[in-house]
């Protein structure tokens, strides 16, 4: 049966489920890390990290709200071909090779490794087994997709909020130490490594790829006006994007103040466990990695389902059910080659891919001011998959010196992002190209017309 509108608890419950497909292994380990490399530069950096962490996914659900589709709906605005390439290449990312596995490997190394002898996951079998258990768990809670906000809204998020809460309420009534001297790059641009750091949690790709399943969520209690989903998928869209900023500032906050007491760590995924023992002795390593299993199994589950969803559209032959298994099985093969490397090979390929989704999300807000131009998105896209290119590969450790040299010029070009100022004088170019041949093609009929005469 049709409904008008969603009452506000339902909304509010499909927002508690964005937010914890949002908050996954990423969400958690890196804002700590940042606070404590900041240091007193800790809220300059965060604001860094919240721009690409909460307001670009922010915007990347509204904008497939707004589209009426999804991201293939979304990017095909450049040309059907890239479309689809792009689109695939985005879900095999955020997917299968990378965001899933990772969900795995993180859950594992923060809440079970530290019960573990050091001995004995040399050989990889404790990882391999726990690789089992949490990807047989996300494929039987993957497989009826229409279960997804009950399951996860209405029974895991809360349960993540309330562990995260004890965790955090802690660290500020009984505060670790003061933030000390900023490091590395946060000494001279916090501001700009934290833009950068927010790439790694991958909630920009995430946003595309998880509107599908806000979507879906929304028409199966009985929306179908396509202007009620929109509105009702950004409601759940800000309401997710509030709950992430106070765990980012939160985070953050652990790690400024940890130093002192914890040290130096490696990683955030040492860096809060270090902390919880701190704040709740050993109890405290239960609650963590507690918290990090709920976060992971939750955004596991929002990848496999909507990864699933895509992928039976573009093979409607392949049932549901048997992608969510081929996506669980390969993705806990892929989860055990380890946390470190899983992040080593994926962040030249965010670095790559990162800014082609953020600039196309922003060009989605202005596609009726500009009458949705193919030349615009291509102009733009054009100079910013170059230089976004440049960037992973340098990224990647390979020899890209002659090409850093010679754009060093650009603005912010040092600081990773030289690809703003290129992709909108690129949409400006591919405006001011697509308007001529529009007002050459005009004035061509209106010669023939005369001429007819």
């Amino acid at each position: 049966m049709e409904k008008k509108a969603l009452s506000s608890r339902e909304i509010f419950t499909i927002g508690l489920m964005l937010f914890a497909l949002f908050l996954g292994a990423g969400n958690m380990i890196f804002p700590p890390f940042l606070g404590q490399e900041a240091g007193r530069h800790v809220w300059h950096g965060i604001f860094g990290f919240l721009i690409t962490g909460v307001g670009l996914p922010l915007l990347g659900v509204i904008s497939i709200a707004k589209s009426g589709g999804d991201l293939q709906t979304l990017s095909s605005r450049v040309h059907p071909v890239y479309g689809l390439i792009f689109t695939a290449i985005m879900y095999l990312a955020i997917g299968p090779f990378f965001g899933i596995p990772r969900t795995g490997t993180v859950s594992f190394e923060i809440g079970v490794l530290p019960y573990l002898p050091e001995d004995v996951n040399a050989n990889g079998l404790p990882l391999f087994i726990y690789s089992i258990v949490f990807f047989a768990l996300t494929a039987w809670l993957s497989m009826n997709p229409s279960k997804l906000v009950d399951r996860i809204g209405k029974f895991l998020t809360p349960a993540l909020i309330i562990i995260l809460a004890v965790l955090v309420i802690k660290s500020f009534v009984t505060p670790m130490g003061e933030p000390l001297a900023p490091r590395g790059p946060y000494v001279d641009g916090p501001f700009f490594k934290g833009f950068i750091e927010g790439y790694l949690t991958m909630d920009t790709i995430a946003a595309l790829v998880f509107g599908i399943v806000v979507i879906s969520s929304i028409k199966e209690k009985g929306i179908t006006n396509k202007s009620t989903v929109a509105k009702t998928c950004i409601y759940a869209g800000l309401i997710a994007a509030a709950g992430l900023a106070l765990v980012y500032l939160s985070l953050a906050h652990i790690g400024a103040t940890s130093t002192q007491s914890i040290g130096m760590q490696d990683n955030g995924g040492a860096l809060l466990s270090s902390a919880a023992k701190h704040l709740y002795g050993d109890a405290g390593t239960l609650i963590l990695g507690l918290a990090i299993t709920f976060a992971c199994i939750t955004t596991s589950v929002g990848l496999v389902s909507s990864c699933a969803k895509y992928f039976a559209k573009i093979f409607p032959k392949m049932p549901y059910q048997l992608l969510v298994i081929i996506l669980s099985l390969f993705s806990m093969v892929i989860s055990n080659i380890g946390l470190t490397q899983l992040i080593n090979v994926s962040l030249p390929v965010l670095i790559i891919i990162y800014p082609l989704a953020i600039v196309m999300i922003i060009l989605s807000f202005f596609h009726n001011q500009f009458k949705g131009y193919r030349a615009v998105y291509v102009g733009a896209l054009i100079p910013t998959g170059i230089i976004s290119l440049i960037d992973g590969l340098k990224t990647a450790n390979l020899d890209v010196s002659f090409f850093t040299e010679n754009l060093s010029f650009l603005p912010l070009f040092n600081e990773g992002i030289g690809w703003i100022i290129p992709a909108l004088a690129g949409a400006v170019l591919g405006l001011v190209v697509a308007v001529s041949r529009r007002h050459t093609a005009h004035a061509a009929v209106i010669n023939s017309s005369n001429e007819a005469a």
